[in-house]
């Protein structure tokens, strides 16, 4: 069965050009992944600060292995200290 994740960013003042370069970076890997059947990066119209990262995988057994390669770890990492929040993601079936 097919998943999907929602996760939402959101920039610390003065650090939107370094969040967004960090998730442009990470979209190719990502997208090279077996299993990895979209991944899309979107910022908001009414918040420049505010970012989200869509994903679709083939199953959670894909997904799961992604978080577990190197470039997911390294862009976890690297993230953390450029939001103003903790880091969350939504891991999601579709209901129709």
């Amino acid at each position: 069965m097919e998943v999907f994740v929602f996760a939402r960013l959101h920039a610390r003042a003065g650090k939107r050009s370094e969040l967004q370069h960090a998730i442009h970076a990470v979209q190719g890997p990502t997208r090279a992944e077996p299993g990895c059947l979209a991944y899309g990066a979107f910022r908001s119209v009414r918040d420049l600060d505010e970012f989200y990262i869509h994903s679709r995988w083939q199953d959670k057994a894909a997904f799961e292995r992604h978080a577990e390669l190197p470039h997911t770890i390294h862009f976890l990492a690297s993230i953390e200290p450029l939001l103003d929040h903790s880091f969350k993601a939504a891991l999601a079936e579709q209901l129709w």
